[in-house]
């Protein structure tokens, strides 16, 4: 992957507003998730000693990059939010971590071991989920481990509050999401879904999807 660039005057994302405005709160909320544990530890089974993992919506850096990073792994980690990178490089300083947008993220072919994107996408369009999990999935060398996380529901740019902020978002059902994964060049081996409530005032509970598999041999 060439070196990402920090924003350089282009107008900041809704959500670079909303998790900014968020910082070490999100990490907070969703600290006792087990599912999100159990998928790091499904993907930390799969990996060679020093793997490369990008990381996809990095956050505080916390528990995805800590986790990989204690390992011994190599992490690259992209957040939109300026704020949560600048946590994440004080949490997490052996890994490295990059602001960007993922839609305009330059990404070589193969250039990782792993990927995992945890959360990431929901306030993209549909289709700038689709292009963008096919982007980052061929940044995965051929063979290489994909987990994938979302808030499996049938919205599209639906308002709502989330930890207080106003946001807008979009995914898929499971059953869909599942798809696109498996269109943008993932060989699916697994998936749990589990309803999870944010440790944060008047949350509501989420149904979330994690999904596991590789990357196909063939780029798509």
């Amino acid at each position: 992957m060439s070196d990402p660039k920090e924003p350089d005057g282009r107008e900041p994302s809704a959500a670079a507003g909303v998790f900014d405005a968020l910082g070490a709160a999100y990490e907070e909320a969703f600290a006792h998730s087990a599912a999100h544990r159990a998928s790091l530890e499904w993907l930390l089974g799969r990996l060679e000693p020093g793997s490369r993992v990008l990381d996809a919506g990095s956050g505080t850096g916390r528990p995805t990059a800590a986790a990989l990073s204690a390992a011994g792994h190599r992490v690259t980690g992209v957040d939109v939010s300026p704020v949560m990178v600048a946590l994440a490089r004080e949490r997490v300083p052996e890994a490295d971590f990059h602001c960007a947008d993922l839609r305009e993220l330059p990404l070589e072919e193969g250039s990782f071991d792993a990927l995992c994107v945890y959360f990431t996408l929901l306030t993209m369009s549909r289709r700038d989920q689709a292009a963008g999990l096919r982007r980052l999935v061929r940044a995965v060398r051929p063979g290489g481990a994909v987990a994938v996380a979302t808030v499996a529901a049938d919205v599209e740019d639906v308002p709502f509050v989330f930890l207080g902020q106003p946001v807008r978002a979009t995914s898929f059902p499971a059953d869909r999401f599942t798809e696109v994964l498996a269109e943008a060049g993932v060989r699916v081996l697994a998936r749990q879904e589990a309803l999870f409530t944010p440790d944060h005032p008047g949350a509501q509970p989420e149904p979330q999807l994690f999904v596991h598999g590789v990357r196909e041999d063939e780029a798509r």
